[in-house]
């Protein structure tokens, strides 16, 4: 419902009358829409969050193939899941701080996990590079992944192949 009408034309009333409950029923877990939209967003970052953590626990201990695994999961995700695309990305529900020495505290997840895994790149690789460097090059990698994810989704956008069988080589 939020994905095709959007957040504001968003009620509990109508939630419940499409879920077939009471109209009193949204509010016995939630105070109000905001309290259960940021529950939703959670639940979904969460969600996006393990799945990437599982695919790279499942990689060999190659930190360029970690890094390869992350984005063909972080793509494949979305072609799994193409409403939690639609709702993480439209609505400002991401915070990332690109700068390379920031806590990450509020950071998204998912971000998190990127920039963690670039952190062992640049010391195992490139300890030349200076931060700037750094964070040049993750947003590069984030670009990669979030922009073809995007073009997936495209709706005049066609491409005869299946997306799932050329994300690595896309990611090469």
């Amino acid at each position: 419902m939020i994905n095709s009408s959007g957040e504001e034309s968003l009620s509990m009333r109508k939630l419940a009358e499409r879920c077939g409950v009471s109209m009193a029923a949204p509010y016995a877990h939630f105070k109000n829409k905001e309290e259960m939209i940021n529950a939703i967003k959670e639940y979904v970052e969460e969600a996006f969050t393990k799945y990437l953590e599982a695919a790279v626990a499942s990689c060999e201990n190659d930190i360029e193939k970690k890094i390869i695994t992350l984005g063909n999961a972080y793509i494949t995700f979305f072609i799994e899941n193409p409403e939690y695309f639609t709702f993480l990305f439209s609505r400002g529900y991401i915070h990332a701080n690109l700068d390379f020495k920031s806590s990450g505290e509020k950071d998204f997840k998912p971000f998190k996990i990127l920039k963690d895994l670039c952190s062992i790149y640049f010391e195992q690789k490139k300890p030349e590079f200076s931060d700037y460097e750094k964070e040049l090059e993750i947003i590069r990698i984030w670009a990669s992944v979030q922009g073809i994810t995007s073009i997936i989704f495209m709706q005049n956008v066609k491409w005869s192949r299946k997306w799932k069988d050329e994300i690595s080589k896309l990611l090469k």
